[in-house]
């Protein structure tokens, strides 16, 4: 059996960190296994312990890895539309989508880890400190506290309800909603 060069290690664990986030937000943490990450990402269970401390440690970092994403996501909204007024109006109608509603794998962290990160203290820095770096993305502290919450509490009930009427009439009401509180 041959040995992983650094490289490949390094890239194997940005791999496991990727899918772990993906799965996280998409199933839930205390849904998705050790095995399941690696199974997905065709790697051994085994090779998860020479990268990664713990699952919790694997949370913790996933989580940071999709923040910093997101946030790095946010920034260029802003050079995509030439503006921050532009760029918050893209956000407001993406993120409050079906589309986003029906895939939570791949959206926002804020929304995919809340449920979880609120019963698990453990991952709540990491947590707070994405939420804070989004919200410093939309304006200026409470106004952008504010818009965030809107997004991300409109977002979670439109999944709850999702197929059901409500559902649409959350993101449609959140759409409007949102674009107020930075006006």
């Amino acid at each position: 059996m041959s040995r992983v060069s650094q490289a490949e290690a390094q890239t194997n664990r940005k791999r496991v960190v990727e899918a772990a986030s993906r799965l996280f937000r998409e199933k839930g943490v205390p849904n998705v296994s050790v095995a399941d990450v690696m199974q997905s990402v065709g790697l051994t269970q085994g090779g998860f312990y020479k990268q990664f401390a713990s699952k919790s440690a694997l949370v913790d970092e996933a989580a940071a890895k999709a923040f910093a994403d997101m946030v790095g996501c946010l920034a260029a909204l802003d050079d995509d539309h030439g503006g921050h007024d532009a760029a918050w109006s893209s956000l407001i109608d993406s993120y409050l989508s079906p589309e986003a509603r029906d895939n939570p794998g791949s959206g926002c962290p804020a929304a995919g880890f809340a449920g979880d990160f609120a019963r698990e203290p453990e991952w709540r820095d990491t947590y707070a400190a994405g939420v804070r770096d989004m919200a410093g993305w939309i304006a200026t502290e409470d106004t952008g506290l504010a818009a965030l919450s809107t997004l991300v509490g409109a977002l979670l009930l439109a999944r709850a309800t999702a197929g059901s009427p409500i559902s649409e009439e959350i993101l449609r009401a959140a759409r409007k909603a949102a674009a107020r509180l930075t006006e």
